[in-house]
Order: structure tokens, then sequence, then C-alpha cells
């Protein structure tokens, strides 16, 4: 089983100016002269780590990643103005042509690969190939399944302590409850709330209960990023007409692509994995059999490395 590849130091930091205030992390590792290759991080609101970068062969790949708007160590922290799934997709832009780059691969799971399809579907000729994994497809039945019909009826306890913040009589409108608390002037009620969704987050996406991984969610200013942020696109239904990545998936026809799935993926269904593949036949997909949701599973890296070496073939 492959494992990631050992620390490595970070080349070159950069900070990007892309409009609306914001200004966005950037750092580039591996061989400056290698295969660029940027990955999109999780979220919405999470953050690149550094288990991004050793994903990767560092003799092989020029390896990229980055902090999207409000995120990490992006600034200003947790804002939600001029933050739209359009947006990001421009702000790759913004990183590709600044960092000289022609065409790269794209790797992202969970809302990140939801960001590498759409930014694939309307750059193509940009594109060297996709990585994608634990596949988020940005639909309202996507949306409702993790937090409306679908994975409470998996972790009943964890819904229990999730919805504890919210009032039973708002519960039927519970992304919009949120999100009037995350933005709300009570600091208390605030951060009850981001700490309640960082910990249903946290909870829900690994096979094996990994509390290192719900300590890191639960972490105060994460949290409260992480909530802020994914409340602010899933009560928008991620800025998008809905299903609108399969519809137009006819234009991935010509881009390489690997598609990582768990079979007990608890956030996304393996049924978005499923669907997306049959629309797009050129890709290939791996269902990981002992993985739920989370990047750091063992299986899910192993499969995630194994295709980094795979791709490396791709011209």
């Amino acid at each position: 089983m492959y494992s990631c590849y050992p620390p490595l130091k970070v080349n070159e930091v950069y900070t990007l100016p892309v409009g609306g205030g914001h200004q966005l992390y950037v750092e580039e590792s591996g061989n400056p002269d290698g295969i660029p290759a940027v990955v999109i991080h999780s979220g919405p609101g999470g953050f690149s780590e550094s288990i991004h970068r050793r994903l990767f062969d560092p003799e092989r790949y020029r390896i990229i990643l980055f902090d999207q708007r409000g995120c990490g160590q992006s600034t200003p922290l947790a804002s939600l103005e001029h933050n739209t799934t359009a947006d990001l997709l421009s702000d790759l832009e913004v990183i590709r042509n600044t960092l000289n780059i022609d065409r790269w691969l794209i790797a992202g799971g969970g809302w990140g690969s939801l960001l590498a399809l759409l930014y694939a579907q309307k750059y193509p000729n940009r594109i060297r190939a996709l990585l994608l994994w634990s596949i988020f497809l940005g639909r309202k039945e996507d949306i409702d399944w993790f937090f409306s019909e679908g994975t409470r009826r998996i972790f009943p306890d964890y819904w229990e302590a999730f919805v504890a913040p919210i009032p039973e009589v708002d519960r039927n409108r519970l992304l919009e409850a949120y999100y009037q608390r995350l933005t709300g002037n009570d600091d208390l009620m605030r951060r009850a709330a981001a700490k309640a969704w960082g910990a249903w987050e946290g909870r829900s996406t690994t096979l094996e209960p990994q509390q290192k991984r719900i300590d890191h969610f639960t972490e105060p200013s994460h949290a409260n990023t992480l909530a802020r942020i994914s409340c602010h696109y899933f009560r928008q239904n991620c800025f998008l007409k809905n299903n609108e990545v399969l519809t137009q998936a006819g234009i991935l026809a010509d881009i390489p692509g690997k598609i990582i799935h768990g079979r007990y993926d608890m956030v996304c269904l393996l049924e978005n994995a499923w669907e997306l593949h049959k629309a797009w036949p050129e890709s290939e997909l791996k269902i990981i059999r002992d993985a739920g949701h989370a990047i750091t599973e063992p299986a899910i890296i192993d499969a995630i490395v194994h295709s980094t070496k795979e791709l490396l073939e791709v011209s």
C-alpha cells in the first residue's frame, strides 16, 4: 500500500490579490520544472495542508497549493463578501497566469472535486488531467443528504449533537438558522454553532473514528471559518444551477481523469462518483472498499498516490 511522500519544504510563497479585498495564499514545492499540479482543498471553508503536497512525487511534479477566499492563510479570514463559486474559479485562472502555467493537472476532493470539475468545464484547454476523490456534485440533493434526510440516519447520535444549538422550531430550516447564528453578534452563540458544525463534519467523514480529525475540525478558528463559509455556500446551493456538472459532462470528453471514492462515504454518496463516471466514460473509477470520505484514510491515500504515479504518463 502506498503512503504519502516524505515531508518536503515549500520553495516559494505568494500573496495574490484577486479583487474584492481578498488576497490568496499560494505556495509551490517539488520540482520547479516538473509537471504542474494544483490541489483544490475541501470545504467550503477548509484550507491547504501538508498532506496535499505529499501526494505527488516531488522530483517529477511542480506542486501548487492555495487557500481559497477567506480560508487558511488567505485574507480576510472567514469573509463572505465577494465569495462565490464564480469568484473561486476566476481565482484559479489568476494563479495559473501568475505562475505562467499553460496546462496543469487539477486535483481535489469533496468540495475541491466540484471546483475542479467546474473549472475543467469552463477552461478545458487548460487541463492536463483531473484527479478527483470523494465526489461532491453540488446538487440540492447532495446538500440535503448531509444536512437533512441522509447522513443523520447513519449517525443519529452525531446528528443530535449537531442540531442541539438550534431550537426545534427552526430545525426545518436548519441552514438558515445556522447562518443567522454564525453571522450574528452573539459571540457565545456563534462559537457554539461553529463547534457543533465542525464536530458534525469531523465525526462523519471517516470510516473509523479519528479523534485527531475531530479535534482539527472543532479547533475554534478553523470551526468558525469552516462553518461560516460552508453555510454561506450551501444555503445558496453553491451558487450553481441544479445538476450543472452532469449536464455539462460532455465537455470533459477529451480530458483524462481518475475518480476515487470510498464505498462507505457518508458525506458524499458513492452514487455521485458512479453517475459522474457514467457521464464521463473516459474517466477511470476506483471504488475503495474500506474507506469513507476523508483524505486521511489510508486506502484513499494509497489510491491517490498510485494515481499521481500513473498520471505522470499523461502528455
